[in-house]
């Protein structure tokens, strides 16, 4: 009994040791347990901090991209858009992921569209500063136009003193009947706008009669101004001086062809019946047959003086022996020239007669609608003319 006394006496310390080193390094093992576990909760705790720092400031990078005047400030979202920019990761931490391919495009095409934008402004600005300089030209020319058609009439009656008689009074004639055709113009351009009136306003047949008849009978005048003045110097009429340039270009015989008006006026004066239809045409015909024999007797005439004027042209003309065929050449030439009044005065009788039958197959207001359709032809030729002259010349 006092051995095994004894016995524990020795263990117990042992023993006790034994259990103080149990108990020490368990609380060791939990101690490290929790320190470990501190550690990797701190770990995580600063990455999930820092994860959110990165975020917030690609959200704020994000939120000024689109306070910018140049994104658009549309606020609806397209679902296809919100896939592309954002990922969601397992700890449920979302990850902004900007295209720089889409951007770099839009940059790009809004310097495209700003450079067009300014190439566009600047070709109106070009276009703008062309047309007020095409019109401070043309506003110039019309002056000088002005100043040397007033020049050549102050000179005329100078120059007249220094012709001789027969010139003088060949640039009479011609002078005279400019002033009388001018004069004419002023009469034609009240009456035709007397006559616009009284088809605009409907007037009655009776009243739209009276005055379609002063505007022929207006017309007949300046046949007679025409042959005075054809006496005077035929080739003043013949060559068109007194016409306008886009009028001398069409001209014929001094004057309009009767057939090209008609055909100028058929569809002006629709609707017609089958009856004026025929007329008309019958008409056409008639004038174009009358010009073609005339044009044939003009370029006889042309021939033929031509002829006689170079006939003997090979001998010498000083000799004694040819002035008498001379002479008699010039008065050959001279015979053949009369007859140009003669040509000039059938192509008038032909105009004239023309209108007269064309008024006879039309009504009283078609005739009227016929009168303004020719003044505006003639009208838009003379615009013509000045806008020729007048134009920019580089």
């Amino acid at each position: 009994m006092l051995d095994a006394y004894c016995s524990f006496l020795i263990l117990l310390p042992m023993l006790i040791s034994q259990y103080l080193i149990t108990v020490y390094c368990s609380s060791v093992v939990q101690i490290c347990v929790l320190l470990y576990s501190g550690f990797a909760a701190a770990k995580g705790f600063f990455k999930l901090v820092s994860m959110f720092g990165s975020q917030h400031e690609n959200w704020e990078e994000s939120n000024m991209a689109d306070r910018s005047p140049m994104t658009d400030t549309s606020t609806d979202v397209d679902p296809d858009d919100q896939n592309r920019r954002f990922d969601r990761d397992q700890s449920g931490a979302v990850v902004l992921f900007s295209d720089s391919n889409d951007g770099s495009k839009e940059k790009s095409l809004d310097q495209k569209t700003l450079r067009r934008l300014a190439q566009n402004r600047e070709a109106a600005r070009k276009s703008r500063l062309r047309k007020k300089a095409y019109v401070q030209q043309l506003e110039s020319s019309r002056l000088k136009l002005t100043q040397l058609e007033q020049e050549v009439q102050q000179a005329r009656p100078q120059g007249g003193s220094t012709l001789t008689s027969g010139d003088q009074s060949h640039a009479t004639g011609a002078l005279a009947f400019d002033v009388e055709y001018a004069r004419w113009m002023e009469e034609q351009n009240r009456q035709i706008n007397e006559l616009r009136a009284a088809v605009s306003s409907h007037a009655s047949d009776t009243e739209l009669q009276t005055v379609v008849g002063n505007v022929t009978a207006h017309f007949d005048e300046v046949f007679k101004l025409k042959g005075t003045a054809a006496k005077a110097d035929v080739f003043h009429i013949l060559s068109g001086m007194w016409k306008t340039p886009a009028e001398r270009c069409f001209m014929w015989i001094g004057g309009f062809r009767s057939s090209e008006l008609l055909k100028l006026l058929m569809n002006q004066l629709e609707p017609l019946t089958e009856q004026q239809m025929a007329g008309i045409y019958n008409l056409q015909q008639t004038s174009q047959q009358a010009e073609d024999a005339l044009s044939q007797g003009m370029e006889a005439l042309q021939q033929s003086l031509s002829e006689t004027l170079a006939s003997g042209s090979s001998s010498t003309p000083g000799s004694s022996g040819n002035v008498a065929n001379y002479m008699g050449q010039m008065a050959m030439a001279m015979g053949k020239l009369g007859t140009l009044e003669s040509f000039l005065r059938q192509a008038d009788n032909l105009r004239q007669q023309t209108l007269q039958q064309l008024h006879r197959v039309l009504t009283t207001r078609q005739s009227a609608r016929a009168l303004l359709a020719i003044n505006d032809y003639f009208s838009r030729l003379r615009a013509l003319s000045s806008l020729w002259l007048a134009r920019p010349r580089e």
